[in-house]
């Protein structure tokens, strides 16, 4: 990012929105999903043995006890002048496409001294590799990482997740990119969740931790952790959002049930219910930011399915969404003697069948936003889908999936973005669309299909941190600047960010 194009601007966006229409009601759903969704990338693969804990019946919701949040042992990152209005940025169509980036804490027991690399947070991501993603077009990356609280009690800050992620910020800010923070991990809940199934067998049972789904304490600390968080970043104008779990998934795990009619009708206000839980990170959040969006999804790992049984919070400023990867075990994660293929036809709902998986079953399954939209009249995001790299025609199903995302206006991350961290990626690369189609390659390819596909969507961003000082288009508004030393301009402030100022110009509405 040059720094000249930072400094010495005041902006006056001028943005006006035109009046969406009613969101399609459709009716039905796709197909049911596998047990456990795993779009996450596993050290090592673990074996296909499920190994899920059964609670013995609901735990009840306990009041929230007050738990103050410790101190910060370094100051936050300074930012110069208001931010803009991160808001704008999740209405009035799709405005930012990009991908996730995974991170853990390091085992070194269980990594060893490179697979992850030798920091406290792994696998390690540099300049380089945003600036590489910025140029393939995207403006967003979805930071699905630990929590900044510990995951064991004293649930407390991690001072190294804290200065990992504020590295990550300052690069991806270089790099001309906004971004999310996805709380993977805290109080209560390890990364090893996504992959327990390997608890016992590649991992030592200790690190699966899940007790946030059963213990008071943990969600209180959760409350606190994001309280934390939105205090430290809020006016960091790089973060557009934050996303307050990933995949919440008590219901499966620990309950096996996979059905939102079979969870909810009895354990609905139990400690296993999401549903009471981010209405209080929610309230925490507005205490010390009212701005920054927050990201919301469902439970069942947020399938689609589950949307519909989300309860929104009456935060006007808050996204819900979804991650798509359906049909999961039968297309988007086949191992590489797969046949299923996209179009085609193979028995997508468990009648012995076949179906049709087409652009319609996609637009179709895709329907239950769309009602959802329209009931709430709130924006629905997608931040995480993808495929395999090796699935057959797995382009043309990107290809059409995006589009319906589009269609829909929302915003949209793809799983995902590795780094150029060989020991990583040469040996976990299912996900790594730049590795090309063939699943015995393990290094970056020139093109392919799926690259074409991607790169496509991405080249229709026009919004970045340091364009929005020029004249540009927002939505379906118009944007108007002018320069600092015009009438109407505020003081100048110099720095690392410039100052933004939206507003809404109802004559153009």
């Amino acid at each position: 990012m040059k720094n000249n194009l930072w400094k010495l601007a005041t902006v006056v966006i001028v943005l006006t929105m035109l009046v969406p229409g009613l969101a399609m009601l459709l009716t039905g759903c796709g197909p049911e999903e596998e047990e456990e969704m795993i779009p996450t990338p596993v050290p090592v693969k673990p074996t296909a043995t499920p190994v899920p804990s059964k609670a013995e019946g609901p735990v009840p919701a306990a009041p929230p006890t007050d738990t103050p949040a410790p101190p910060s042992a370094t100051a936050p990152p300074s930012h110069a002048g208001p931010v803009i209005d991160k808001w704008a940025l999740w209405t009035g169509g799709t405005q930012l496409r990009g991908a996730n980036i995974w991170q853990r804490v390091v085992v070194p027991d269980l990594d060893g001294p490179e697979f992850l690399g030798s920091g406290h947070v792994g696998p390690p991501y540099t300049q380089a590799d945003f600036d590489r993603l910025a140029a393939l077009g995207a403006n967003y990356v979805n930071i699905s990482g630990p929590g900044l609280f510990t995951e064991k009690p004293p649930y407390v800050l991690d001072e190294k997740v804290q200065a990992n992620l504020d590295n990550l910020l300052d690069m991806i800010a270089q790099a001309d990119m906004f971004a999310v923070i996805t709380a993977r991990t805290g109080p209560g809940r390890s990364d090893f969740t996504f992959y327990r199934d390997g608890a016992g067998d590649w991992f030592d049972e200790s690190l699966l931790i899940e007790s946030v789904w059963e213990d008071q304490e943990a969600q209180d600390d959760w409350v606190e952790m994001w309280r934390y968080t939105a205090q430290r970043y809020h006016d960091n104008p790089i973060v557009v959002g934050y996303d307050l779990m990933c995949e919440p998934n008590s219901a499966g795990i620990l309950l096996e049930l996979w059905e939102p009619t079979e969870f909810y009708p009895e354990y609905a206000g139990t400690l296993y219910d999401w549903n009471q839980l981010y209405p209080r990170i929610t309230a925490a959040i507005r205490e010390v930011d009212p701005d920054t969006p927050i990201l919301i999804g469902g439970m069942g790992w947020s399938a689609v399915r589950w949307l519909p049984y989300l309860e929104p919070t009456g935060d006007p400023r808050t996204v819900y969404m979804v991650h798509q990867y359906e049909p999961q075990d039968d297309y988007t994660h086949q191992e590489p003697s797969g046949q299923n293929t996209y179009p085609g036809e193979f028995d997508l709902n468990w009648d012995g069948a076949p179906d049709p998986f087409t652009r319609d079953w996609l637009d179709e399954h895709l329907s239950t936003i769309d009602a959802f939209k329209a009931e709430h009249g709130m924006p629905v995001a997608v931040n995480e889908f993808g495929v395999n790299r090796w699935v057959p025609g797995g382009a043309a199903f990107m290809d059409d999936q995006m589009d319906l995302f589009e269609q829909r206006g929302m915003n949209h991350a793809l799983w995902s973005w590795d780094p150029s961290w060989k020991p990583w990626t040469e040996e976990v690369d299912a996900f790594n669309f730049r590795h090309g189609p063939d699943p015995d390659h393990h290094a970056d390819v020139a093109s392919s299909d799926l690259i074409d596909v991607i790169v496509k969507y991405w080249g229709r961003n026009t919004i970045r941190p340091s364009n929005l000082t020029e004249e540009s288009s927002i939505s379906t508004g118009q944007v108007y600047y002018v320069a600092a030393n015009e009438p109407g301009a505020s003081d100048g402030n110099s720095g690392l960010y410039p100052t933004y100022h939206w507003t809404l110009d109802k004559s153009m509405s």
